[in-house]
């Protein structure tokens, strides 16, 4: 196809817990917040986003933040692990990193050839560190306590667990633009272009395994980047035409998304790059206060009122201890 994917623009999964998740995702992994917004669709709940230094599509995981919401569980029909990107020449600094915060972990294991590291965040979301060989394509970011060489270059990949895989096979090979490129203990790779971090998502066949139920500690969608907003209008157009549950073209200020169900199940979204996280606020000072839409400016008030508070990091990542959504 003309337009074709790009690679992973951003990973959305859900908290019950806003101030630990920035606490995680920020401090122990070095992720910048670049983003405090709501959820547009849910205006009384947060939405973090959390990426490289710019927010650049395919650094960024987001989370909606449903304080008191049930736990979901992680099965079928749903992404199990959100993969990281780091050096391969890091792998030992993480390692002792994670044993000095003490968090429980397992690896690391060789996987496609390459070291993993898994763990779990404060929801019980499976996260992993992927070392990649070579140079990746992002620098790190030094903010402040992880140093740059070490940091966390961006999404890797993503697993899906599905009850059969057939079907989600040849939506990725015939529709998507994916190609198989390796089979290993019943999961299956699939990259785009050129491959490697930021361009690949793996599909184990769970046959028989439970159903998955998202809620908190799931990922609840994964994001495919697109170039602008004329390879998007051409993919919904597609797939639209091919009969997927697609929806109109949506405005999230900081990119344009569609949305649709994958056959096992999985929410698939397609988001342009542009416009990025800059549109209303300074790259230096991104994710240092609660930002909404113009269509919600008016509810300002309430919405504030709505939210729990939350201690932010300070820009450069140590962390402001007066800074909060409300005095």
């Amino acid at each position: 196809m003309q337009h074709s994917l790009l690679g992973i623009h951003h990973v959305t999964a859900i908290t019950a817990d806003p101030q630990g998740n920035i606490d995680f995702y920020t401090g122990l992994l070095g992720l910048r917040l670049v983003k405090v917004t709501v959820n547009f669709d849910d205006p009384g709940s947060y939405h973090f986003y959390y990426g490289d230094r710019e927010g650049n599509p395919g650094t960024i995981m987001t989370f909606f933040a449903w304080p008191g919401a049930q736990k979901g569980r992680q099965g079928t029909g749903q992404i199990n692990a959100t993969a990281f990107a780091i050096p391969q020449a890091s792998l030992s600094y993480w390692l002792g990193r994670l044993i000095e915060k003490g968090i429980k972990h397992e690896g690391p294991i060789t996987r496609f050839g390459e070291q993993v590291l898994t763990f779990r965040d404060p929801d019980g979301l499976v996260i992993e560190l992927v070392a990649h060989p070579g140079e990746l394509e992002r620098p790190g970011w030094d903010n402040g306590e992880i140093p740059a060489e070490h940091a966390i270059r961006g999404i890797s990949a993503v697993t899906l667990w599905e009850d059969g895989h057939e079907e989600t096979a040849g939506l990725l090979t015939k529709t998507m633009g994916f190609r198989l490129v390796s089979e290993e203990d019943n999961t299956f790779r699939y990259e785009l272009g050129a491959g490697g971090a930021g361009a690949r998502v793996d599909v184990r066949n769970a046959h028989g395994f439970w159903r998955g139920a998202v809620a908190t500690g799931t990922v609840h969608h994964v994001a495919w980047r697109v170039a602008n907003d004329e390879a998007q209008a051409a993919w919904q157009e597609q797939l639209d035409a091919q009969d997927f549950n697609v929806t109109p073209i949506l405005d999230r200020e900081y990119f344009h998304s569609i949305y649709f169900p994958e056959p096992g199940g999985v929410l698939f979204e397609i988001a342009t790059d542009p416009p990025g996280f800059a549109i209303n606020e300074s790259v230096e000072r991104l994710g240092t206060q609660l930002q909404l839409p113009p269509w919600l400016e008016t509810s300002r008030p309430q919405i504030e009122r709505a939210l729990p508070q939350i201690t932010y990091p300070q820009v450069g990542g140590r962390r402001s201890k007066a800074e909060k959504t409300q005095e």
